[in-house]
């Protein structure tokens, strides 16, 4: 079962198979899969492949994981709860076994400091409430936004690459560095 966080600002739920429609048209707008070269290619140029992409989507949001992990569509109250973007808490692509963060935002929502709120609030959750041991994300060190959030929510760049992407960073926090935090 997932957790509904709330702020001044936001409410995160889980994500839902209601909410494919509007994370396909966000993926789709100018820039926001820039950085993400798997849903890249299946929503632009010639290997553009709406029905892979939507299966994605599905599949992503199915699951299955573990108690307390999966999606969050992330919603503005300052707008009727209006679709801004998701953030997650899932098993390094989805089969682990590293947990890893991430979001995503329709660009009129970038700039706004919801990533970095939304994103707190699952960091929290999941080394305070679920103990996990470690949270990763894995970022392209070009996508300067996201790079900039993680650092934010106190994740720290590790020296290593991961194995799986050659050209990515990966940034990581520990419960016990997390426990030691003011």
């Amino acid at each position: 079962m997932q957790a509904i966080f709330e702020t001044r600002r936001l409410v995160l739920r889980p994500r839902t198979q209601a909410e494919t429609d509007a994370c396909i048209e966000m993926d789709r707008e100018p820039g926001v899969a820039r950085f993400v070269p798997e849903i890249l290619r299946l929503v632009a140029g010639p290997s553009m492949d709406p029905e892979a992409h939507r299966a994605f989507v599905e599949a992503r949001t199915r699951g299955p994981y573990p108690s307390g992990l999966g999606y969050w569509t992330i919603h503005a109250r300052s707008t009727g709860n209006s679709f801004l973007g998701w953030g997650m808490l899932i098993p390094l692509d989805a089969v682990g076994p590293d947990i890893e963060i991430g979001w995503r935002l329709r660009p009129a929502a970038w700039g706004h400091g919801y990533a970095t709120e939304a994103a707190t609030l699952l960091l929290r959750h999941g080394l305070e409430t679920l103990r996990l041991p470690e949270i990763v994300s894995d970022i392209d060190p070009a996508n300067l936004a996201s790079v900039r959030v993680a650092e934010k929510i106190g994740l720290r760049q590790l020296t290593r690459t991961p194995p799986r992407h050659e050209t990515t960073i990966r940034f990581a926090l520990t419960r016990e560095e997390f426990s030691r935090r003011p």
